[in-house]
């Protein structure tokens, strides 16, 4: 316990790798397997908060055999991403525990799902790897939005691939639909970028494409918040 509590900040942190499957610390050779994980992950330029952080979604990650922990750094690194860049932990955390098969297979998937071509995929990877992660269902449902409702490129997806991050039902469809009944009815203005669109804080959303259009649009507010909730509002079906 001792070893512990510095290492991830607090006994409330330490309490959430407990509860999410990682009792295996207290039981683990703490010399022989912890220690030699802790010293190979910071020499990976993963500090202690990030070990932590680490340790929640794959607390497996400090009692597992160190020479899969090198093996595991081999494979994030293989995506792109070296060590001690800001995206490491989550390149580690999105190959943890899968095999090449797997990650291959699952590359193999969003190639064909967004039209990715190699070196597009490559850049998704380097930049956002916890897409592997990503159920396949998600990834369908999200090309489906993206390509071919919004009718957004591949390359465009594949350089912006945070817009994968973002709840489709609380961001990505409602957003869209107001940005496309503000054109439909003359209310846009300058159109904007949709990744810019979906990258706004909900305040400067809402202060932004909402507020403004009370007197034209006074239904457009309640419109929006119904459609965060996952429906569609009459108002905004064009079809």
């Amino acid at each position: 316990m001792h070893y512990y509590l510095p290492l991830f900040g607090s006994f409330h942190n330490f309490l959430r790798v407990l509860k999410r499957g990682g009792s295996h610390l207290l039981s683990s050779d703490l010399d022989k397997v912890v220690k030699l994980n802790v010293v190979f992950l910071r020499e990976c330029g993963v500090g202690d908060c990030d070990i932590a952080k680490l340790c929640v979604p794959v607390p497996r990650m400090l009692t597992t055999n160190p020479e899969r922990v090198r093996a595991m750094v081999a494979c994030a690194e293989r995506l792109g991403v070296p060590r001690g860049a800001g995206m490491f932990r989550h390149a580690l955390q999105a190959v943890a525990f899968l095999t090449e098969e797997k990650i291959a297979a699952r590359l193999d998937y969003l190639k064909n799902t967004f039209g990715w071509s190699d070196a597009e995929a490559s850049i998704v990877l380097r930049t956002y790897p916890s897409v592997l992660r990503k159920s396949k269902e998600s990834l369908k449902h999200r090309s489906e939005f993206l390509v071919s409702e919004v009718g957004l490129e591949p390359a465009y997806i594949a350089h912006r691939p945070a817009l994968l991050s973002y709840s489709m039902e609380g961001r990505l469809r409602p957003r869209y639909y107001v940005i496309k009944f503000l054109k439909a009815n003359g209310l846009l203005g300058q159109y904007r970028d949709y990744f810019s669109i979906v990258m706004l804080s909900e305040k400067i959303f809402v202060e932004k494409f909402i507020c403004p259009h009370k007197e034209a649009a006074p239904l457009l507010a309640e419109d929006y918040a119904t459609a965060c909730k996952g429906e569609v509002p009459t108002n905004f079906r064009f079809t």
